[in-house]
């Protein structure tokens, strides 16, 4: 089985694995429109992390992690709690694509996917509303800043040809009404 992450697994995928693929996926785009009332934010301040959107022209850019044997069902048990239970997303079946350049056929890869229709579904917002949002957010799994940019190195230096204009604009904004802030480890523990 292979499962697809666009935003935090990329860099943190809680479960174990057999291989990991960096590539992408066609008919999505990244947006930072699902609530976060628990990872990257609280119910007083909820933070916003991303979820897909239909879009036929778009690619979404991330990590396909292989899961075999017994790793099927521990990696599943522990997403559908960390994705579905706690952040209302559904499941779905894609074509993922991956980097390599000698890479095969596409592989079907499982991905989480916040709807319109969750509870915690926050929408569109501009740029700088959603940053500023973003700055004022903490939960269990660490500040909203620190998913934010970590998701936006992820994307610079394993994808430097991909775009991503939604998620760099939410960066600028970010860095825009914080222009001092030099972000390291410590620092974002202090936030």
């Amino acid at each position: 089985v292979w499962i697809f992450g666009y935003g935090s697994l990329v860099w943190r995928p809680g479960f174990e694995f057999t291989s990991r693929k960096v590539g992408f996926i066609r008919g999505y785009s990244r947006r930072f429109w699902q609530g976060d009332t628990f990872h990257r934010g609280s119910e007083r301040m909820p933070g916003r992390v991303v979820t897909l959107l239909e879009d036929c022209g778009a690619c979404t850019w991330g990590v396909a992690y292989e899961v075999r044997g017994e790793q099927i069902a521990a990696s599943l048990q522990y997403l559908n709690m960390r994705e579905a239970v706690l952040g209302g997303y559904d499941t779905k079946l894609v074509k993922f694509h991956p980097q390599e350049k000698d890479a095969e056929e596409p592989i079907l890869a499982l991905v989480y996917i916040a709807t319109p229709q969750n509870p915690s579904y926050l929408g569109p917002a501009s740029e700088e509303d959603i940053a500023a949002q973003i700055i004022v957010s903490s939960g269990c799994a660490g500040h909203n800043i620190e998913y934010l940019l970590r998701l936006a190195d992820f994307m610079r230096y394993f994808c430097p040809q991909a775009e991503d204009k939604h998620l760099f604009s939410i960066e600028e904004a970010l860095i825009s009404i914080l222009p001092c802030l030099y972000y390291t480890e410590e620092t974002l523990e202090e936030i």
